[in-house]
Order: structure tokens, then C-alpha cells, then sequence
């Protein structure tokens, strides 16, 4: 995962935040969706993130590494 620098985070849409109106928990592509899934988690138990903000935080970052999962047949 690369770090994002102040200009590409600034430039990044509300809509990639997990807590859009805090524009916390970037999640421009997989590796930092896992990593917002990983940090939300941590702090959820710290008691610093409400049932309601992870659990959204998971969903987005889900269907986010979902998007970019590679599947091999078995067949």
C-alpha cells in the first residue's frame, strides 16, 4: 500500500471515505480498503468508532476487494 500524500488525499472524492463527512478511512483500492477494515476494527474495540461506522466501514471495504479478487477455476 502507498502512502497517500496531502495532495492526493485532498483530491480524493468524499465518496472513497468510509466516514465521508470525517473524510476518514481512505479506500482509493484494495490494499487501503483492507487497511481501513484493519484500523476501523482497531478502534471500534478502543471505542472510538460506533457498531453502525464499522460495520459500514467493512461493507465499503468489502465490496472494494471484492471488485479486485481473482478467482481460479477448479475445474
Amino acid at each position: 500500500m502507498a502512502d497517500l500524500t496531502t495532495d492526493e488525499r485532498n483530491g480524493l472524492a468524499d465518496k472513497v471515505f468510509g466516514l465521508p463527512r470525517k473524510r476518514a478511512y481512505p479506500m482509493p483500492d484494495a490494499s487501503h480498503a483492507r487497511n481501513a477494515k484493519a484500523r476501523a476494527a482497531e478502534e471500534f474495540k478502543k471505542g472510538n468508532l460506533s457498531k453502525a461506522e464499522r460495520a459500514h466501514i467493512d461493507r465499503m471495504a468489502d465490496q472494494i476487494i471484492g471488485e479486485t479478487r481473482f478467482f481460479t477455476s477448479t475445474t
